[in-house]
């Protein structure tokens, strides 16, 4: 592809982008206004959320960083994280394809094999599914035990199933098989040991401090005593959790929230638990459009002055 078509190709994925992002938090920011609750907002909170999530994108870039090496390739943390980031705005067109294969396309032409990119995206992704879903059995069994008498052992189920899932993840001819079941061909089987054991740490730190920016968006917005964190760090985990998993909805649009109010509409009430999840897919766009925006405006003026 010429330079001339790949730079149209940017631009009407762009726009696409941009449209899709636009429409949902404009939806968002309707829907939140339009609730009946006591908003006591104090913007530091609000602040130290939006920064406890940026650096847990910096954990998860340099995981992925580990991951490549693990493969054989090498990318400076500088390139990572602009493809990183401006990749990872592609969850909100609708199929989950679109953030991994940007994240493919856009790592080759910065020199990293595509298989390998694509490869890295996978299994992180296949971690982040497992880790979070640990951090629910393990977070969520004391918060939500009192109102859901079954949770105990379902929890428990859960945990084992994530502990069993990412020790699959160290045995190679188990990567080797997820992968070309997403149809990926690898030519390495597995990025090692030790890439894996880095990328389980960095989703479980990641999931924390995702709990803790929520926790601190709730009290951030409105007076929320019942919500602890690890009640936020469970809720957090499980609505962005089945919001990946449900691959019709771009950036789990609905799933996340009726999650969210599902697990702490009896703690919150409904109406401050509905104007929690809006807010939290309000700032959540932001924080994901705010990361991209430094590169994708270096990346303008660049072209600008070519």
């Amino acid at each position: 592809m010429g330079r001339s078509a790949w730079r149209v190709v940017q631009w009407v994925v762009a726009l696409a982008i941009i449209g899709f992002a636009a429409n949902d938090l404009a939806g968002a920011w309707s829907r939140l206004r339009e609730q009946p609750v006591a908003w006591d907002v104090r913007p530091s909170l609000l602040i130290a959320g939006a920064l406890v999530t940026w650096a847990m994108y910096a954990v998860l870039i340099e995981a992925w960083r580990s991951m490549l090496r693990g493969w054989g390739d090498r990318l400076p943390f500088g390139a990572a994280a602009r493809i990183w980031t401006v990749s990872s705005l592609g969850k909100y067109i609708p199929g989950k394809v679109w953030a991994i294969a940007g994240m493919a396309v856009m790592a080759q032409r910065a020199g990293v094999r595509r298989w390998t990119a694509m490869a890295s995206a996978v299994v992180l992704q296949a971690l982040a599914v497992g880790t979070g879903a640990a951090v629910v059995g393990i977070a969520g069994s004391a918060s939500l035990e009192s109102k859901y008498p079954w949770v105990p052992d379902a929890l428990l189920t859960l945990v084992v199933l994530s502990i069993v899932g990412i020790a699959l993840l160290l045995w190679p001819p188990f990567i080797a098989r997820l992968l070309r079941l997403v149809r990926v061909e690898a030519e390495g089987a597995s990025p090692g040991a030790a890439a894996v054991v880095v990328g389980t740490l960095a989703n479980l730190m990641a999931w924390a401090g995702y709990g803790v920016a929520f926790w601190l968006l709730a009290r951030g917005l409105f007076a929320a005593p019942a919500l602890t964190p690890a009640l936020a760090m469970t809720t957090f985990a499980a609505s962005y959790v089945a919001g990946l998993l449900f691959l019709p909805a771009p950036a789990g649009l609905g799933v996340r929230e009726s999650v969210v109010i599902l697990m702490l509409g009896g703690a919150l009430g409904e109406s401050s638990a509905l104007a929690l999840a809006i807010a939290s897919r309000v700032l959540l766009t932001i924080t994901e459009f705010g990361a991209a925006a430094p590169f994708l405006l270096a990346g303008a003026r660049i072209r600008g002055e070519s």
